[in-house]
């Protein structure tokens, strides 16, 4: 910048005030800039300037240059100590990277033989593949450390390579055995099933319980707003006193509704044997899912029924469908 006029401290006031004409011209280099400071300075005097006046040539050098006053403070502070302002080159070529993009393709393909092991176990692989069978590519990853081997899988190379997800584990319940009822040929073993009447703009609808005897075929339904607790235990019971014959088992599907404590405690106080239904058998509940579609959906359709309606639907289902 052309600030050639300003010579004295009450000219570089005046600047500041924006009383005195100047012409500006942007410098193209931070060389440039630099040289212009350090040749401010020494104008100056800048090391013999009292407080106040140090403050206004500071003042004037960040208004100029556009540098804030941290770094201002910086420069001053090199030419204080070494007499110029200079550029100093902070700029990091940048590490030399030991383990390669082919090295992380090596790693990525060990582990997807080998089920991504754990550290220790695929170091000792790879040294395994160096020491043991001369393979030279594993050279470097023979002396991985295990820690920095996490890393590595973390990368971004790694990742490129080989993602691996882990599905998410299902939460194993103690409640009920599950296998599929035995009744020998006796009453009282029940095939029971939840029957949902639809969605209507996000409100759901009622629901049926649908309970058959696997050797009578004797059935029952009830009728409910929700599968909460507060709704189901009562239903339960009305339908257990609904059969003529003692109940000795309760075979359900793997629903929330009725694997849960309350319905657990409710069948061992009545000493009622509990099963749920097996994985990838769909046998096990099928008198029941058979039974919503011939008796529930034939007679209440598929269509929104709204929770209110549930009360008087189970006085109809306990006074004419039952029977």
């Amino acid at each position: 910048m052309k600030l050639n006029a300003l010579t004295t401290l009450a000219q570089v006031a005046d600047f500041l005030a924006g009383t005195q004409p100047v012409t500006f011209s942007v410098l193209s280099t931070k060389e440039e800039s630099y040289q212009w400071i350090h040749a401010n300075l020494l104008k100056f005097e800048y090391l013999t300037l009292s407080k106040p006046h140090k403050g206004l040539v500071c003042r004037y050098l960040e208004k100029v240059s556009g540098y804030s006053r941290q770094h201002l403070t910086r420069l001053i502070d090199q030419y204080r100590q070494t007499g110029c302002v200079t550029r100093r080159q902070r700029t990091v070529q940048g590490v030399a990277r030991r383990y390669t993009a082919e090295d992380l393709r090596l790693l990525a393909a060990m582990d997807a033989r080998h089920d991504t092991p754990c550290g220790p176990a695929i170091k000792k692989l790879c040294e395994r593949a160096w020491q043991l069978f001369s393979e030279a590519d594993y050279e470097r990853l023979a002396g991985i450390s295990i820690s920095h081997l996490y890393n590595v899988r973390k990368s971004t190379g790694y990742l490129k390579q080989r993602r691996h997800v882990e599905k998410t584990r299902p939460t194993r319940s103690s409640i009920g055995e599950r296998r599929k009822p035995q009744p020998a040929g006796q009453p009282g073993f029940l095939r029971i099933d939840t029957v949902h009447q639809g969605d209507w703009d996000k409100q759901k609808g009622v629901y049926h319980i649908n309970a058959v005897d696997e050797v009578t075929q004797f059935q029952v339904v009830c009728t409910v707003e929700k599968i909460s607790e507060a709704y189901l235990i009562p239903a339960l019971e009305q339908l257990f006193a609904a059969f003529p014959f003692r109940i000795l088992g309760f075979h359900s599907d793997n629903g929330s509704e009725y694997i849960n404590g309350r319905v657990a405690a409710l069948l061992g106080k009545l000493l009622i044997e509990f099963t749920k239904s097996r994985a990838r058998q769909t046998n096990d509940n099928a008198l029941a899912e058979g039974k919503n579609g011939a008796v529930v959906r034939k007679l209440f359709g598929h269509v929104h029924i709204p929770q209110r309606w549930a009360p008087l639907i189970n006085t109809f289902n306990q006074e004419h469908l039952n029977p």
